[in-house]
């Protein structure tokens, strides 16, 4: 039964999640419903002052020393990945329960219960829902966690101005990977093909682990910040962790998101293309404390010196 739970939980959990069926309320692809609507449809929160995606400014974010090392637990787990799905806005895969977050600046774990996708129209195209000092890359993936404490509530959790901890990593092309890598990536992909339409589901039973999805990236390195989730309503009540490493994926797997899916129930609807929120007010960025290389400055210009007191005295 809780896992049940679970699973409805994450079917409603607005972070670029809604069904298919809920194309009518907001969209990417048609000017009636997209998000430059969405502040005037959903007035409450798409009109709010801590709106998400932002574009980052590195040099603008403030060092935090709390913003430690995640844990993530069963991240490693090759069975955690439970279905996926085409919910007309993006790709949503579920994952089976056990899977969290904690540490990392966090108040508390966090249950992971999600991750979908944003993409543009194809790999040579900006298509992330963040940018970063102006850049945007060609995917993004968010992992959707909520609150332990809120036991699965998410109605609760959008309520609580850091109920929901959304990480964020840049997806890119390198053209110096051969086709249809990582692996991983072309397994994940290899089930696009099953749900071409809006609404429908596929189980995963590939062994692929989100570890497997995440390779090269350093994830003690990021940005952080408060914000909302990027979809309707926009609810002000995120944990924003942007990742500064990107995924590198071989354009042609990146290329399948754009020329796949469909955004209604029939082969006749449009292609789901460019969905993501366009860039939002600025928030207050934190990031790891930088490197301080006053010590080992002092140490060379102290060599320095001292050979060329050497080199006076033989001369």
């Amino acid at each position: 039964m809780k896992w049940l739970f679970v699973a409805f939980v994450a079917s409603i959990l607005v972070v670029g999640v809604y069904s298919g069926d809920d194309s009518s309320i907001w969209c990417y692809h048609d000017p009636s419903c997209d998000d430059t609507t969405w502040p005037t449809n959903f007035p409450e929160f798409c009109n709010g002052s801590r709106q998400s995606p932002i574009n980052i400014v590195s040099d603008d974010a403030t060092e935090d020393a709390g913003l430690t090392d995640f844990n993530f637990t069963q991240f490693g787990n090759t069975s955690a990945l439970k279905e996926i799905t085409n919910t007309g806005q993006t790709v949503k895969v579920n994952m089976n329960p056990g899977v969290e977050i904690s540490e990392g600046g966090l108040s508390e774990a966090y249950d992971t219960l999600q991750f979908h996708l944003h993409w543009g129209n194809g790999s040579s195209t900006g298509g992330s829902e963040h940018t970063v000092n102006g850049k945007r890359y060609p995917m993004e993936f968010h992992i959707v966690n909520i609150k332990g404490s809120h036991n699965l509530d998410t109605g609760a959790a959008v309520n609580d101005s850091t109920g929901v901890a959304a990480l964020g990593f840049f997806i890119e092309a390198d053209d110096s990977l051969p086709d249809d890598q990582p692996s991983s990536w072309r397994m994940l992909t290899s089930y696009l093909q099953n749900i071409t339409l809006a609404g429908q589901v596929t189980p995963i039973e590939s062994e692929i682990s989100l570890d497997d999805l995440l390779p090269g990236v350093n994830r003690s390195s990021y940005y952080r910040y408060l914000g909302s989730l990027t979809t309707p309503a926009c609810y002000e009540a995120v944990v924003w962790t942007v990742f500064k490493d990107s995924v590198k994926v071989s354009s042609n797997l990146i290329d399948l998101f754009s020329t796949t899916l469909h955004v209604n129930t029939t082969d006749s609807s449009p292609i789901a293309v460019n969905v993501f929120r366009n860039i939002q007010d600025s928030q207050p960025v934190t990031t790891q404390p930088r490197e301080d290389t006053s010590d080992s400055s002092k140490a060379c210009v102290s060599l320095g010196l001292l050979a060329l007191s050497l080199v006076l005295a033989w001369s």
